[in-house]
């Protein structure tokens, strides 16, 4: 063994000159990471150097703490990839452009993505035939599936496809890939590949298939205090990722506490890249197998099924997702259900999440987090997805945080949450900027380009916790509102639909106010409730080019034939905000929101604050510069009349 005494941390190496019956020392390596994963210990670090590396590394002990860490590292200068494909070569052709390649079904060691479906609850289509895991890859270049062997013969180009959430016809980002499909044929001893390469010789090109569900990720929970960094990680068969279901991902932690994923670059993967989620025991899509209660009522059973488990604070969460670069992915970018708790997700590139649309169902973004307690969501930058964040259930102390949206279906959705959270300091450039269907949220120095959806949710009631706490105090209806919007910018001219707070109109602006508004009309209990709109705490907003206030707002700057040419520009793979402001914005002035400024929200009667339970302070912009004092509304402190171009990213 490389290192007899295990009071001393070790340092294997893994290269593809290795072996894996080498004691993994850098003269003698291992050839593969599952040999260093199967003997690392608390405190080992595992040095992976360059080449293609096509297995699933399931680590089979982890860390002890944060400083006591199991570390899995590319060589410093050198490119490591682990794939979940094997490079296929021996392609026949059969007719025309079409080439089929026949496998042998033990390569896929029991999970043969091309037999294996995409299905779970909230997957809405395809509708009357299957979509499968599998995937083709031509130089990189991912394939669709084709529903028979017929379709693969002149494929047309597709260019433009529908958003079955928002049911509007969206242009398809690269129509040139879809005249690139594939069909299989899965039979008991092999199973065969046709694929249409039209110009393209498969024998002379690169050509894989996907024949892994993941390619770093335990196949048992509780492996702790897991690094990763420095990879290029692809091609994993990840499955349909519900709230209600296990969640692999192409990487991941499988319910456990601690990991830190970082400076890698994740593609590919059929459903979700990073999964910080659910686990099979607390439920697994039993909607969909047993069809007797909906899946709402199954997610309910299983928040309390993972507190029975030990879903805590102590044991599961507090994952740091950083620097990554993440895209090309056919459902979320990030996913997490319960085991997404107090985690930090910052600094990653999340670009072309769920385009491909070969299938389509309601859980989908480029981050998707249900019971995102205390989660910290900042200084991303996410744009040319299907929907940028979806912050679904129990949003709670979450912060969404100086992050950059910009060309997504939508860009940020909240959903039946009843907060504290915090969205602030985010520029959000889409057409389709919020759906907000929860309460109890503070909306404070955005600058929003596009519509915004209020809802209430009085069909469905959800958890709520203690502060800090999966600890469950109780669960409620969303009323709407209950909400805080101060220091925005909003700038309507994209859409013929409602931007700013005019949505608001209805709603009383203080909680005495409302509770007067309640007690008017007793004797009663619930309906009482129901029947008055919770309030709206609007002040210091700015609405230009056709954005509309609400009618009580205080301290507004609202000049709704100003058109403030808003444009969000790549030049040179920089990224620029390009505003012009009116002369008026500068005197638009107030102070930075905090803790005693926001208040309790009403149903959870919590108050905002940081994770730690300290007092909150919103005081710098969306680049961390202080603001002073006093600010100018909007994401920039250094916003300023008359034209700004901004370096964004």
């Amino acid at each position: 063994m490389i290192n007899k005494d295990r009071n001393k941390n070790a340092t294997y190496h893994v290269a593809k000159t290795g072996a894996d019956i080498a004691p993994g020392t850098q003269e003698k390596p291992f050839l593969s990471i599952g040999a260093a994963a199967s003997i690392a210990k608390p405190g080992d670090t595992v040095i992976v150097h360059e080449g293609v590396y096509r297995e699933w590394v399931k680590p089979q002990e982890g860390g002890l703490s944060h400083t006591r860490r199991i570390s899995y590292q590319a060589a410093k200068g050198e490119k490591a990839v682990i794939k979940g494909s094997e490079h296929i070569q021996n392609w026949q052709l059969v007719e025309d452009t079409i080439w089929k390649a026949v496998i042998q079904n033990t390569i896929f060691n029991g999970y043969n993505p091309y037999s294996e479906t995409v299905i779970g609850d909230w997957l809405v289509c395809p509708v009357g035939r299957s979509a499968h895991l599998g995937d083709v890859y031509l130089n990189g270049i991912s394939f669709y599936e084709a529903e028979t062997y017929e379709n693969l013969k002149n494929p047309p180009i597709r260019t433009e496809i529908l958003d079955n959430w928002t049911n509007e016809i969206v242009p398809i980002k690269n129509p040139e890939q879809t005249k690139y499909v594939w069909f299989a044929v899965v039979e008991k001893e092999t199973t065969t590949i046709f694929a249409n390469f039209h110009n393209a010789n498969p024998n002379k090109e690169l050509v894989e298939v996907n024949v892994r569900k993941c390619c770093f990720y335990p196949d048992k929970t509780g492996v702790n205090y897991i690094s990763v960094s420095g990879f290029e990680l692809a091609h994993a068969a990840s499955p349909w990722a519900t709230p209600t279901g296990d969640q692999p991902g192409l990487i991941g932690p499988h319910w456990a506490k601690g990991w830190i994923i970082e400076n890698n670059i994740i593609h590919d993967a059929k459903c979700s890249a990073i999964s910080i989620g659910k686990e099979a025991s607390t439920g697994e899509n039993y909607r969909t197998f047993r069809k007797d209660k909906p899946g709402y009522q199954y997610q309910l059973e299983a928040v309390f099924a993972a507190r029975k488990i030990g879903w805590s604070k102590e044991k599961i969460g507090s994952h740091i997702i950083r620097n990554n670069v993440i895209y090309d992915c056919g459902q979320n970018g990030v996913v997490g259900h319960l085991g997404c708790v107090f985690s930090e997700i910052y600094n990653n590139h999340i670009y072309n999440i769920a385009l491909k649309r070969e299938f389509y169902g309601h859980e989908i973004a480029g981050i998707k987090l249900h019971a995102a307690i205390d989660v910290q969501i900042h200084h991303n930058h996410i744009h040319n997805c299907s929907l940028g964040t979806w912050l679904d259930w129990q949003a709670q102390g979450t912060r969404v945080s100086k992050n950059l949206y910009y060309d997504n279906n939508r860009d940020l959705f909240v959903e039946v949450s009843h907060g504290p959270y915090i969205v602030d300091h985010n520029i959000f450039g889409s057409k389709y900027v919020l759906d907000n269907h929860a309460q109890g949220g503070a909306y404070i120095g955005n600058l929003f380009a596009g519509k915004i959806i209020l809802k209430k949710m009085l069909n469905r009631a959800t958890p709520y916790h203690a502060p800090h706490s999966t600890d469950i105090n109780g669960y409620a209806m969303v009323y709407g509102a209950d909400d805080r919007f101060y220091q925005n910018i909003f700038i309507g001219g994209k859409t013929p639909d409602i931007v700013g707070t005019a949505i608001y109109d209805a709603c009383t602006t203080s909680l005495d106010e409302y509770i007067v508004e309640v007690d008017k009309n007793t004797p009663g209990d619930l309906n009482l409730f129901e029947n008055v709109e919770q309030p709206a705490y609007i002040a210091d907003n700015v609405y230009f080019n056709g954005a509309k206030a609400f009618n009580r707002e205080t301290n507004k700057l609202e000049q709704a034939s100003f058109d403030p040419q808003f444009a969000i520009e790549s030049a040179n793979g920089e990224i620029y905000l390009d505003i012009n402001l009116s002369q008026e914005f500068a005197s638009c002035l107030s102070a930075p929101q905090n803790t005693r400024s926001l208040g309790r929200v009403r149903i959870v009667d919590a108050d905002f604050e940081n994770p730690d339970g300290s007092p909150l302070i919103l005081d710098t912009d969306y680049f961390n510069a202080f603001v002073g004092d006093e600010t100018v509304s909007g994401p920039l402190v250094d916003l300023k009349p008359g034209k700004n171009r901004v370096k964004v990213w």
